[in-house]
């Protein structure tokens, strides 16, 4: 991997796809935005979001007001459904609110998952909005599995229940909050392999070495959450602080640009702010003239930030 291709879009390893999908560098998170959540997704497909990230969770998200802010960014022209990549979640009855959820939470689990996947397609369709030469049927670019089920049997009965939706309503699976030997698990035992592995990126998992180093030799991509806000500690370091300085960005984009650094990463940015919006994308754009034009710099500014999270050398 060159020194900028890491800012590149990354390519979502799907052999039941016939066209490449890609991911960017940032995923917008729309957790816990609530009525903001429609006005949020807009701002961020005008400033340079093209993935959006929710979940058929009314406890967390707002998916309803997600597919409202996409509708109203294509129908001003400022985006098309073709060029967005948007992935939402199926979540277990453990993690909704009891009284308000998206299917019947006494009724089998594989009911509870279809009619999530419904409600979730539902809310995608952009016919009345889409421009004749884009694409009108509702579709997923990727759903996850919010968090393994119960019992591993219970996570491949509804792996393979997601699996019936690929690559038609669904164009990729994915799991998040999983660790590394129920990803193995679910790798080896799957038909249709996880496309994408959204995990917290923190101390306690050890920053997740394990599991990414399995995502990268398995071709799956990793989508690093609560990178900031978990990290502090990270975020004030000497290693960040000195590559903040040498671009002239804030420490929290110049953290964002090092954990991409660690490759075949995206993170999940779910600011509030337009202006740190716009700052993060910048900050990407800094950070890859600066890999392409002093290499030795950003190898040694990503070689002591893995050091600080105890990675290992390649």
């Amino acid at each position: 991997m060159t020194t900028s291709a890491i800012f590149e879009k990354l390519i979502l390893h799907a052999p039941h796809i016939s066209s490449k999908q890609l991911i960017p560098a940032f995923i917008y998170g729309t957790a816990w935005k609530k009525e903001a959540t429609s006005d949020l997704v807009y701002q961020a497909l005008c400033n340079g979001f093209t993935a959006i990230d929710t979940a058929a969770q009314p406890k967390h998200y707002r998916e309803d007001l997600v597919a409202a802010g996409v509708s109203r960014a294509i129908k001003d022209g400022k985006v098309k459904r073709s060029d967005i990549y948007l992935q939402t979640k199926f979540t277990s009855v453990q993690g909704q609110d009891p009284d308000n959820m998206p299917y019947d939470k006494n009724s089998p689990v594989t009911n509870q998952l279809n009619a999530s996947v419904m409600s979730s397609l539902h809310n995608f369709n952009f016919a009345d909005v889409v421009k004749q030469d884009d694409l009108a049927e509702p579709y997923i670019d990727t759903l996850i599995l919010h968090s393994p089920m119960r019992s591993i049997d219970e996570t491949l009965e509804v792996w393979r229940t997601l699996e019936q939706y690929v690559p038609n309503e669904i164009r990729n699976l994915g799991i998040s909050n999983c660790n590394l030997f129920t990803l193995m698990d679910l790798y080896e035992r799957s038909n249709i392999k996880p496309s994408v592995v959204q995990n917290r990126f923190h101390a306690a998992t050890k920053f997740d070495i394990g599991v990414r180093r399995f995502c990268q030799e398995k071709n799956i991509i990793y989508e690093s959450f609560w990178t900031l806000s978990a990290n502090p500690s990270l975020v004030w370091s000497a290693e960040v602080g000195s590559l903040a300085n040498q671009i002239g960005v804030a420490p929290q984009s110049a953290l964002y640009c090092l954990v991409l650094g660690l490759g075949d990463i995206t993170i999940l940015n779910g600011t509030k702010s337009l202006k740190h919006m716009q700052e993060d994308w910048d900050a990407v754009q800094k950070v890859k003239r600066f890999a392409e034009s002093h290499p030795q710099q950003w190898e040694n500014a990503v070689a002591g930030f893995r050091a600080l999270i105890g990675q290992p050398r390649p």
